[in-house]
């Protein structure tokens, strides 16, 4: 009888666990940067690999970072956005170009438009992965002092603009 308690118990204990774990949502994966400022980094640019792209771009205004690569399905389903957020010239947007081939990401851009003010390229996905990004895309919103305000994963449209970004940058001065 007390061969079976054992096992019971650990399954009785486990219950609640899986359910807490299938309730959370992956996507609300804090970062460890909000309120603090945007990690240091300094990238070659995708388009001219004598120029760079660093943290110190990201100071004096608010701008987006967007984290994207050409192998990334959710990064074809933004890009549209992101051109239509680009034309719109209300944010400046940066990319950085992760873990991708810089002939491919330049075909990529040329092909279906290019939305970023300037792309780093993180060919071995080390400024990514100081970013904390979990993959791509992810997104993040930068204030005038250089500090990261919020953090979104995943493919951006027009319905996650509007309700979870527009409203923090209307309470930022550009």
């Amino acid at each position: 009888m007390s061969r079976y308690v054992l096992p019971l118990i650990a399954v009785l204990v486990m219950i609640p666990i899986l359910i807490l774990g299938l309730q959370s949502d992956p996507s609300k994966l804090p970062s460890q940067y909000i309120g603090k400022p945007a990690p240091e980094f300094s990238l070659q640019t995708l388009q001219d690999p004598s120029r760079t792209l660093s943290s110190a771009d990201l100071v004096g205004r608010v701008s987006l970072v967007n984290i994207w690569g050409t192998w990334c399905v959710g990064c074809r389903a933004e890009h549209g956005f992101l051109m239509t957020l680009a034309e719109q010239k209300k944010i400046p947007i940066y990319g950085i170009n992760w873990r991708d081939n810089r002939q491919e990401a330049l075909q990529w851009l040329e092909q279906y438009g290019d939305p970023y003010v300037a792309s780093g390229f993180d060919q071995d996905g080390r400024v990514g992965i100081d970013w904390g990004a979990y993959g791509a895309p992810e997104t993040f919103l930068i204030n005038a002092e250089g500090r990261v305000v919020y953090r979104f994963p995943g493919p951006l449209n027009a319905s996650v603009w509007e309700q979870q970004f527009a409203p923090l940058i209307a309470g930022m001065s550009q």
